[in-house]
């Protein structure tokens, strides 16, 4: 919100394939209960976030980053007053496994052990990233990327927990989730998918947020706007988007998403489009992502060098957040 000092830019780099980019200062911002598809890692500049993660508030402070590992439900707002300044990257789940099998001795699907860790060093890696980012470095924010993730799974790192679905409940959740997400335009009362489902509307309600760590209604609006990305991605119009994914309306759509994706699908989509048509600095030419890998000797090095070393110099300029924009635009 402009007049509160709110500013967000949630944008993605060309040169960092499966990775999504965020600056924001929130200050009366609340996030509803959500979760991404994406690791989050959110360093913390200035301020508090707090954040309900697994049954308990978790704050972070200056110094510390905020991680959440993909398909777990969480939240977010401010935890003082001024609210809180940070940086974000969402790395997909197969570029984190990719790094951790090169640079780590975890293997199978690795996840964040702990969901804040005071880390200044980790802090201003991710900070540098999305200042590469933002200058078109590819080579610096493909580096910087690589050895931030290394150095928060060398610390913080653990096998990523997997969903076993063994019990009678469980099974029914799952049921239902598969059916809501073919009915996601029109879905059932849940009386009625109880009823489809051979169980009670509380035991169903119960057993799908013992699962998913979501109500079904709060799970088919997270759903809703994962799909209306996909759409704006690809160019689909916010309107066109909204009523393909069973929101009434655009404002019906906007009101979700920014409480969830932390801006409006007009200014998400707008910043997709600027990946194809760049207004900054020309990215430096590099090749594919696999081809831009550094070695594991040369990676390995500057990784040691920014843990046991010390702590690389914080860029003290402004960042660049983007337009301000307020809750309800497009």
């Amino acid at each position: 919100m402009a007049d509160s000092g709110e500013l967000a830019r949630h944008w993605r780099y060309a040169e960092l394939p499966g990775v999504d980019l965020l600056r924001a200062r929130y200050v009366r911002k609340t996030f509803v209960r959500h979760t991404h598809e994406h690791f989050v890692i959110a360093a913390i500049a200035e301020g508090v976030e707090v954040f309900a993660h697994r049954g308990s508030d978790q704050y972070a402070g200056a110094g510390a980053l905020a991680l959440v590992n993909p398909d777990t439900p969480h939240t977010g707002r401010a935890g003082v007053p001024e609210g809180w300044r940070y940086g974000a990257v969402y790395p997909s789940p197969d570029v984190v496994t990719e790094i951790a099998a090169e640079t780590t001795t975890l293997r199978g699907a690795p996840g964040f052990v702990r969901p804040v860790l005071d880390d200044p060093c980790a802090v201003t890696l991710v900070h540098q990233v999305l200042r590469a980012a933002e200058e078109g470095n590819a080579l610096a924010a493909d580096t910087l990327l690589r050895v931030a993730v290394t150095r928060l799974l060398r610390l913080n790192g653990g096998p990523l927990p997997q969903r076993e679905i063994r019990s009678a409940g469980a099974r029914i959740a799952a049921r239902a989730r598969a059916a809501l997400e073919e009915r996601l335009v029109d879905p059932p009362t849940l009386e009625q998918l109880a009823a489809d489902l051979g169980t009670g509307s509380f035991a169903l309600l119960r057993a799908f947020r013992d699962t998913y760590g979501l109500p079904p209604h709060a799970w088919l609006t997270d759903a809703r706007v994962r799909r209306a990305r996909r759409l704006l991605d690809a160019g689909t119009a916010p309107a066109d988007a909204a009523v393909a994914v069973g929101f009434t309306d655009q404002p019906h759509l906007n009101r979700h998403f920014a409480r969830i994706v932390g801006v409006p699908p007009g200014a998400y989509q707008r910043e997709r489009k600027n990946v194809q048509d760049p207004t900054g600095p020309a990215p430096l030419a590099s090749g594919s992502w696999q081809n831009r890998q550094l070695t594991r000797t040369q990676l390995t090095r500057t990784q040691l060098t920014w843990t046991s070393g010390p702590t690389p110099r914080e860029d003290r300029t402004a960042p660049s957040y983007g337009t301000p924009w307020r809750s309800g635009s497009p």
